[in-house]
């Protein structure tokens, strides 16, 4: 007995020292370790002995209070292992020892008493809210027990407490009464105290939440979130949370929207600057429809096709340098920005195109023609977007085809002049006449000299 009662010290130490949880769905085994007391007095049945019938009280007479009609052994003597089957059953198998000197109201000799049982057990704690520790039930089942020879089977009613004083293991007490098949077998209280450890449940991942109720076995977790971690601690369990490292906000899916504008930093292109959801969480000062960071002129509305900035008109005609084609120069709009060619200034340019002079003969232009060329030069320069054409014109001396080409030849030899002296090529154009359009008779000295001539005229 002295072995037994070290080995139960031993098992509670063990035990104790191991984290575990009350018997549960969590923790589906259990092992009971006690001492039992076997009591025949309140039975109410007559008890057979040696000596003749003896008749006991009625049922239930001092059932806790003759401790002279226990029986029991001052050791551990009664074991049990419990299975929780589930929605608060458990089965438990037990056995139990003890030596029977007492037999109701009688002495008897000292005889030994086993017995094995099998329970089904409905514990209520679950129904008790806030008081996990105090954990009442009931059973009932069968059992056999042996009576040195004697053996009998016994329909049995279980009534107990368990008190669980931490987390690791209760306290256990409990009476089961226990009726024969057989008239002729012996009825009895049986009543155990002792200890109870669950254990069974599997937590994988070490947190303190068992797998079955785990949303995250193989990660450490929280409670509160079924075992899956917060590790920015927002309040949402990172399996939900799309920035599991930033704290957040539930309406984000647990992602921080830094500037309050209600865009969630991952989707914000501007998270530290309040904007609206049409540019992607950034601002647009001017409302242009360009964000402040691509805008070149984030405080003055304007196109993207000038950078967010409005359209210069730098020389103050009304028309945008955009559509100008002589934005340094101011012009009207019907002339796209330019200045128009009045028939004044027309005038005033083949006034300067008719003195210039070439060489007898020739295409080259006399040195005499500079200050002509000149002036030419100034006029065509202000209205950089008027196209003109060279036109040479010759008198009726001479050969037509001659006269034809030598006219070709000296509005080409002008053309050339003006091009290498700064007019962009793609504006002028030459042409010769010979003597197809005279303005005056080739009869006179003077018209001859009138047909002799260049003009430099617009083309519309």
């Amino acid at each position: 007995m002295k072995h037994l009662s070290k080995l139960a010290f031993l098992l509670i130490l063990f035990f104790g020292m191991t984290s575990v949880q009350a018997q549960d769905e969590n923790n589906p085994w259990a092992v009971f370790i006690g001492i039992n007391a076997v009591d025949f007095f309140p039975t109410g049945s007559d008890v057979v002995t040696p000596d003749g019938i003896v008749s006991s009280p009625d049922f239930g007479d001092d059932l806790f209070f003759k401790e002279e009609n226990w029986n029991y052994v001052t050791a551990v003597s009664s074991i049990g292992v419990t299975r929780y089957i589930g929605e608060g059953f458990s089965f438990e198998a037990s056995a139990s020892y003890n030596r029977i000197d007492r037999l109701g109201e009688v002495d008897t000799d000292d005889l030994s008493w086993v017995n094995l049982d099998g329970t089904i057990q409905y514990n209520f704690k679950n129904l008790i809210n806030g008081a996990n520790w105090f954990d009442p039930f009931l059973g009932v089942g069968g059992g056999y027990y042996w009576l040195d020879e004697q053996g009998a089977g016994t329909f049995n009613a279980n009534l107990g407490i368990n008190f669980w004083l931490t987390d690791q293991f209760a306290i256990t007490i409990d009476t089961n009464y226990k009726t024969a098949f057989e008239d002729s077998d012996l009825d009895y209280f049986q009543h155990r105290a002792g200890v109870k450890f669950a254990f069974g449940g599997k937590d994988t991942d070490g947190d303190g939440v068992y797998d079955k109720n785990d949303e995250c076995i193989d990660t450490p977790g929280l409670e509160e979130f079924n075992g899956c971690p917060d590790s920015d601690s927002d309040g949402i369990p990172d399996k939900d949370d799309s920035c599991p490292d930033t704290p957040g906000l539930p309406e984000f899916n647990g992602c921080a929207d830094t500037d309050g504008d209600g865009i969630d930093d991952t989707k914000d292109e501007c998270p530290n600057e309040a904007g609206s959801e049409a540019m992607n969480g950034c601002p647009d000062s001017d409302n242009d429809g360009i964000a402040n960071k691509d805008d070149d002129c984030p405080n003055e509305a304007g196109p993207s096709a000038n950078g967010g900035c409005p359209w210069p008109d730098s020389d103050g005609d009304g028309v945008l340098d955009k559509d100008d084609q002589c934005p340094n120069v101011a012009g009207i709009m019907t002339n796209y920005g330019c200045p128009e060619v009045t028939e004044e200034v027309q005038n005033e340019l083949n006034n300067y195109a008719k003195t210039i002079n070439f060489d007898t003969g020739k295409s080259s232009i006399s040195k005499d023609s500079e200050e002509a060329l000149t002036a030419i030069l100034a006029i065509l320069e202000e209205y950089p977007n008027a196209k003109f054409t060279v036109e040479g014109h010759t008198d009726s001396v001479g050969s037509a085809k001659n006269n034809k080409k030598l006219s070709e030849a000296r509005a080409l030899s002008v053309k050339e002049y003006l091009v290498n002296n700064g007019v962009e090529e793609f504006r002028l154009s030459s042409k010769g006449y010979g003597e197809e359009k005279p303005i005056a008779s080739n009869n006179t000295r003077s018209g001859r000299a009138k047909n002799r001539r260049v003009e430099i005229n617009l083309v519309k």
